[in-house]
């Protein structure tokens, strides 16, 4: 049978409130033996997301975002979820930037979720309730 932890955290989506987050992802996660490359790669992961949320999903308003975190022993691995009620907005709709060209000739934007479609092990996105939902999972 696997066991599985869920970790709960609410927040004002406020770019002041990230390290709070960060901190509370890395309590979460402490005593699974990470790299510190895989911690590094969640961190960045989770910085992006949260920014995210807290300078776009709410517009020029206040709002929360809830971030869940359930720990897989059996998989050891993590599913990071963040929750909002802000503008819906699907990250993983827009297009890859093209990294084969120079920072001078490429396009503002998108490279933050590309990091992160590419540090996390699989990542899903639905508009449930009124709610962004955004979950991203992680081998530890």
């Amino acid at each position: 049978m696997t066991e599985k932890k869920k970790f709960r955290f609410k927040v004002n989506a406020d770019v002041n409130e990230l390290q709070r987050v960060l901190d509370f992802v890395d309590v979460c996660v402490q005593g699974f033996d990470c790299s510190p490359k895989t911690m590094i790669q969640i961190n960045v992961s989770v910085e992006e997301i949260f920014v995210n949320i807290a300078h776009y999903a709410y517009s020029d308003k206040t709002g929360e975002a809830v971030i869940e975190v359930e720990i897989i022993d059996e998989l050891k691995t993590a599913a990071i979820t963040f929750i909002d009620c802000g503008i819906k907005y699907d990250p993983l709709a827009k297009p890859d930037p093209d990294v084969t060209l120079s920072a001078k000739d490429r396009k503002i934007g998108g490279l933050g979720i590309f990091m992160t479609k590419k540090f996390m092990d699989e990542l899903l996105y639905e508009y449930r309730d009124g709610q962004n939902v955004f979950c991203m999972k992680k081998k530890l």
